[in-house]
């Protein structure tokens, strides 16, 4: 019988015999749902995906309340990239970009590219944020070099993108735990990584998890968790659209009313969702403002 695979899910899983814990995404609609809402270039399609996956991949391993995001921008033809995971295990993504592109996206080669992990709930002011040395060309290799220069921990970490499906694999060596009678197993990363070496992008994008990881680590006693789902949300709601607008203070807005005949249209660029506001709806959300003293910037 043909394996069914979950798609949108995350695994997180531990290798006992090792010292190693993991996790391990697969994502399907949720990707295609991103990917579908531009005309991306092939190049920045696999970008843009490998982050998605990233993206949830990171949260599997820390206690998350509310958002954790990958951003890149750079003052080159690739403008900005984000990708998103929150603590429901909802993902968003977008990239802006001019053409022509690079025919590679190599991170280190990105003029004045800044990237950053931002970790955190904006709603409570509670924000962490890290930036990613781009030093490395792939998003891969440059992720492991911050959970190095981050947590002082040696992580490997395996992307692949096509068409249908998105996928990440991390492993990262646990904190060695004191003890005179533990033995350290001082091959256990290096075994565990050349294992990791010979996993393909097709069989990371393919294979069962279960499977997957049972044919790679078999020997190093695989305990896997309970799944975790995942799916494409948006955190955008009527509300965050009218704190961003009382944020642009009395002159935008009217100008915006004045553009399209007393309405204004607000289309968010991750989901499609229309918002509408009149005059009316204008002028309330204008006397709010005033009567808080501030304009309110709510992202």
């Amino acid at each position: 019988m043909e394996t069914m695979i979950a798609d949108d899910m995350m695994h997180r899983f531990l290798l006992e015999r090792a010292g190693v814990r993991g996790v391990l995404v697969r994502l399907g609609a949720a990707w295609r749902d991103v990917a579908a809402r531009a005309e991306y270039p092939p190049q920045l399609h696999t970008l843009l995906g490998e982050a998605m996956a990233a993206s949830a991949m990171l949260t599997g391993n820390i206690k998350l309340d509310g958002a954790l995001s990958i951003e890149l921008k750079s003052a080159g033809a690739l403008r900005m990239l984000f990708a998103e995971c929150n603590d429901q295990g909802r993902l968003r993504g977008l990239a802006r970009w001019d053409d022509p592109l690079p025919v590679t996206l190599a991170l280190d080669e990105l003029p004045e590219a800044i990237m950053a992990i931002t970790i955190g709930n904006v709603e409570r002011g509670q924000r962490y944020q890290g930036l990613v040395d781009l030093r490395h060309a792939s998003l891969s290799d440059a992720l492991e070099n911050y959970f190095v220069q981050s947590e002082q921990l040696p992580a490997r970490i395996v992307l692949a993108v096509n068409g249908e499906h998105a996928a990440a694999l991390m492993l990262q060596k646990m904190p060695d735990e004191g003890g005179h009678d533990v033995v350290p197993d001082e091959d256990a990363w290096n075994r565990v990584v050349h294992l990791t070496s010979t996993l393909s992008a097709q069989e990371l994008l393919e294979t069962p998890p279960e499977q997957l990881l049972y044919r790679l680590y078999h020997e190093e006693s695989v305990s896997l968790s309970e799944p975790r789902p995942l799916a494409f949300g948006c955190s955008c709601s009527r509300e965050r659209v009218s704190a961003m607008l009382r944020s642009l203070g009395r002159d935008e807005v009217e100008a915006a009313l004045a553009a399209r005949d007393d309405e204004i249209e607000v289309i968010c660029e991750f989901c499609a969702q229309r918002y509408y506001f009149d005059r009316i709806d204008a002028e309330h959300l204008l006397s709010e403002s005033a009567a808080l003293g501030a304009p309110d910037t709510e992202q």
